[in-house]
């Protein structure tokens, strides 16, 4: 097998389980594309603009040997389409979680378990702004999470208790991916701009730089939904 191909295979056997589960009739995710597809647009954008700066940076970069060779101003193809991949498996999950659970209603805990993790974030992110990867994912996904409660009669339809256990969910598949993309490895990192701290391969920051991308991509197919 060609090694170049190792990061894109490892993307499509992400997506293979959720878009062949996608026509499942309980869940019909397949019918919820409309809203799905828009609501990755803008968290996509946001996340490729800043991989490309961390890339310049140097905060990370990519092995040559796993990756096809195909680039956007340096950055990879395949991490351009993970950035699409991985909301839609996790989205797939979310949506599942709220077809299976239909009485798994909002709670109070929720929200405060929320309010208090992003404190926390802000918090530690400010401590630590002299680490790019470890300041500016705390920062963002904290202040990403009191932006919807500010603005939560625009946000009037997120869940804080079907995110949380959607999420929760969501790690498993998610550090194993990363871990697979950290141990092989096809991504590397400085470890000067991150804390240093591991989760097997995969830096302790990469939790919480994939919980804001599944945070904005439920939060906006929330809002789309709403308008229908």
């Amino acid at each position: 097998m060609n090694l170049q191909y190792t990061y894109f295979l490892i993307l499509a056997a992400s997506l293979a389980g959720p878009l062949a589960l996608s026509f499942d009739k309980k869940v019909g995710f397949y019918k919820l594309w409309k809203y799905v597809f828009p609501a990755m647009i803008i968290p996509a954008l946001v996340y490729i603009i800043w991989d490309l700066y961390f890339t310049r940076l140097g905060v990370w970069s990519f092995n040559e040997n796993y990756i096809t060779g195909v680039k956007l101003y340096g950055l990879p193809f395949e991490e351009m389409l993970f950035f699409f991949v991985v909301p839609y498996c996790c989205v797939f999950i979310y949506a599942c979680i709220r077809a299976y659970f239909p009485n798994l209603v909002n709670k109070k805990s929720s929200d405060w378990l929320l309010k208090i993790l992003a404190t926390a974030l802000l918090i530690t992110g400010i401590i630590y702004f002299d680490k790019y990867y470890t300041g500016w994912t705390f920062i963002f996904t904290g202040g990403f999470i009191l932006l919807i409660y500010m603005f939560r009669p625009f946000f009037k339809t997120f869940d804080a208790i079907s995110f949380v256990v959607s999420y929760a969910i969501c790690l498993i598949p998610f550090l194993i991916v990363n871990g697979f993309l950290t141990a092989i490895p096809v991504v590397q990192y400085n470890d000067a701009e991150n804390l240093g701290i591991r989760i097997y391969t995969i830096p302790f920051e990469d939790a919480f730089y994939g919980m804001l991308l599944i945070l904005m991509n439920i939060a906006f197919y929330e809002k789309l939904k709403s308008r229908n």
